[in-house]
């Protein structure tokens, strides 16, 4: 039988490490100061939200369903496995010259490099963690954030790709084949990038229909973007209207991931999230509330009961309203440990939401899957 010490509880990895990366502040996240302004805000990707999110589940009422580890840096050759050596490289050069701006809105400042690595280790430890037969649920509670970083390039505040990383550890290991699903607000494009040609990883994202957003991010987060080769049809994207909110978000997970995912049969899942998608985020406008996210947690839950033995790896990403934030996060994860009743209230009135347009793209979307794809071809 299984033990309520792995089946219900979720192992959390952290390290305060990261929060020495500082991405500056300025006008939102350009880090510029126009001169006319007396108060400038700190870049969205701060210390301040995961600050947050540490306490909220150390002193929140899910507290007794966490149990804390320690996380650790990754060594060079790990990062490897997903980043070019040349990319890896111009990250090292940057941090010895005392920082550069990467992109837009990415700052490699000094003590961002050591961060990221500490972020990329943890995240590969708790899979680890999970492999080796530790528990079930894992939380890779990491900054900086990694889901636009791709093999030679960083994007979106993101260095390296935690999810990718634990991906290829987990193929690497005695997993065949990963199903990653993403609901941060922005298009997963840098891990959909490093598994575009392979059938051994299926990556599903839900996001804000954001199109490309220049040279760093020259992914669209179309619908037709399936993937290439052998990956063809393995890339899934779920480009959602603004403002789709939690009965959409749930209609997609129900029509689109869920389908998805029992044809694939993964024996390893990796839920990416950030709760940018949220109603109340200075980054997306998607509308979800605690409510939405529980449900979504849910979905994932039942997915990874019934396909990879319980096995979740969770990894966090964006979510840059900072006390909203760690509600969601709270709601999320009351979710995927499947809990009878909401443990926390939203603190923040009822959000209106129109499912209509949203229905509409998802039964749009489903349509093309099931003429384009052979993944829902297979019997």
């Amino acid at each position: 039988m299984e033990t309520l010490a792995t089946a219900d509880r979720i192992d959390v990895f952290w390290h305060a490490g990261m929060l020495n990366h500082d991405a500056g502040e300025g006008v939102f996240d350009t880090g510029e100061d126009p001169g006319f302004l007396d108060v400038l805000e700190k870049h969205p990707e701060n210390e301040d939200r995961v600050k947050n999110m540490v306490s909220i589940l150390k002193r929140g009422p899910i507290s007794p369903f966490i149990s804390w580890h320690s996380g650790t840096p990754a060594q060079p050759n790990e990062l490897l496995t997903f980043h070019t050596k040349d990319y890896i490289n111009h990250l090292t050069e940057g941090d010895r010259v005392g920082g550069k701006m990467l992109c837009h809105g990415t700052f490699l400042n000094p003590g961002s490099w050591d961060a990221s690595l500490l972020a990329a280790g943890t995240t590969l430890l708790a899979m680890k963690h999970i492999l080796d037969g530790h528990g079930k649920i894992a939380y890779a509670l990491v900054r900086p954030p990694g889901h636009h970083a791709q093999p030679n390039q960083a994007d979106g505040y993101c260095f390296l790709n935690n999810a990718g990383l634990a991906v290829h550890l987990a193929l690497k290991s005695s997993c065949r084949k990963v199903a990653v699903i993403d609901i941060d607000v922005h298009y997963g494009n840098g891990t959909a990038q490093g598994f575009y040609g392979s059938d051994k990883v299926l990556t599903v994202s839900l996001h804000m229909n954001h199109g490309s957003w220049g040279p760093s991010h020259p992914q669209e987060g179309t619908v037709g973007e399936f993937g290439e080769g052998e990956g063809f049809g393995y890339n899934l994207n779920v480009p959602l209207p603004n403002g789709t909110g939690d009965s959409g978000y749930v209609y997609a997970m129900t029509e689109l991931v869920s389908p998805a995912v029992k044809k694939f049969k993964p024996d390893m899942m990796v839920f990416v999230i950030g709760q940018d998608s949220s109603s109340f985020d200075p980054n997306g406008r998607q509308c979800l509330t605690m409510e939405g996210y529980r449900q979504i947690g849910k979905i994932v839950r039942s997915l990874a009961d019934e396909y990879s033995d319980g096995r979740v790896l969770i990894v966090q990403e964006g979510g840059y309203q900072v006390t909203y934030s760690a509600y969601c996060l709270h709601a999320t994860l009351e979710g995927v440990l499947n809990l009878p009743f909401p443990l926390l209230s939203d603190p923040i009135a009822y959000y209106p939401e129109d499912a209509a347009l949203a229905t509409k793209v998802v039964d749009s979307i489903k349509k093309c899957h099931l003429q384009t794809l052979p993944l829902f071809k297979k019997c």
